[in-house]
């Protein structure tokens, strides 16, 4: 079998915003010599790993068949490949994954890993964090022995629950493997909506209608409560949990009937409906980038039922 491969890459913020578009925004930014060192050298260590990818790739060319993508080149779902790479960080994974169906598995290469000695040694300086990688199960060090794994069935990929979600009764967007926020399009603008949960199989609310008035709703997967949910208090949910979990964000003088309903759980057999009460809003998907936009009375749900698994090689859980 001859496997054919897309690698899909980032491109480095030095790369991007200094060498090629020369961003006028950022020219206070290059008077501090440190900071542009600093992304000089991530620029460095990302195309290092870039470099030992293809040598690897180029080294298995008898049996691997790839071909190489932009990140921001994606335009249709992917197919006819047998496995996906991404290289640079959770976000090129994150993209990679609302193009790709439960059919073909996707490994993260961090390319430019976070150094804690370099954060701790610039924290009165700058921010010198780097790239987490959660979703990233190799980097430069061990991508040539994750891909022979793979290569060899030695490593199968595990599969994680994403959210699928309706507008109207029509599906929108690709599958979110993190989280959906749904929130006014302005950050300093309340969140007006009705919610509540249902059992798919009887229609039987088991919340009661909430009325909330917030900065917005959150409602993550396994994979995303280790993101932003956890950072706003959220429980980390086991990774093989099929369960979402909802927050409702900085809710405003709840009715005290609420208390018990502000944050829990979409149950696999659960859907959340949402009914939208400001004139504008929007639905975002694992970040900011893919968005939906909403209006007054538009009626939403949210559900981990109707989403295909990711499939996803992982590392080993320590």
């Amino acid at each position: 079998m001859r496997w054919r491969v897309m690698v899909l890459l980032k491109r480095s913020a030095y790369d991007l915003y200094v060498a090629r578009h020369q961003d006028p925004n950022i020219t206070s930014l290059l008077s501090n010599t440190q900071v542009i060192g600093n992304l000089q050298d991530r620029h460095r260590v990302h195309e290092h790993t870039l470099q030992v990818c293809r040598q690897v790739l180029d080294h298995r060319q008898s049996y691997i068949q790839y071909e190489t993508r932009i990140r921001d080149q994606l335009e249709h779902p992917i197919h006819s490949m047998d496995l996906v790479i991404t290289i640079g960080g959770d976000g090129t994974l994150l993209q990679a994954s609302h193009y790709l169906d439960n059919s073909i598995p996707v490994l993260g290469v961090n390319s430019d890993p976070t150094l804690t000695s370099e954060v701790e040694e610039k924290l009165d300086e700058f921010d010198a964090t780097r790239s987490s990688g959660h979703l990233c199960a190799a980097t430069a060090g061990n991508f040539e022995q994750v891909l022979d794994e793979i290569l060899e069935g030695t490593r199968e990929p595990v599969k994680l629950q994403r959210i699928s979600t309706f507008v109207d009764g029509i599906k929108v967007s690709s599958p979110a493997l993190n989280d959906v926020l749904v929130a006014h399009p302005n950050p300093a603008a309340v969140s007006r909506c009705t919610f509540s949960i249902l059992r798919e199989e009887t229609g039987k609310q088991r919340t009661p209608v909430i009325h909330s008035r917030s900065s917005g709703l959150r409602i993550c997967t396994a994979t995303g409560s280790t993101a932003a949910m956890k950072s706003a208090g959220g429980d980390v949910m086991p990774l093989s949990s099929t369960d979402l979990q909802y927050m409702v964000r900085e809710p405003n003088t709840p009715h005290p009937k609420y208390k018990d309903f502000l944050r829990g759980w979409i149950r696999a057999d659960e859907a959340l409906y949402l009914n939208w009460r400001c004139r504008q809003g929007m639905v975002y998907f694992d970040g900011s980038h893919l968005c939906h936009p909403i209006k007054f009375g538009s009626k939403i749900e949210i559900s981990s039922l109707k989403a295909p698994a990711l499939q996803i090689f992982v590392a080993p859980q320590e």
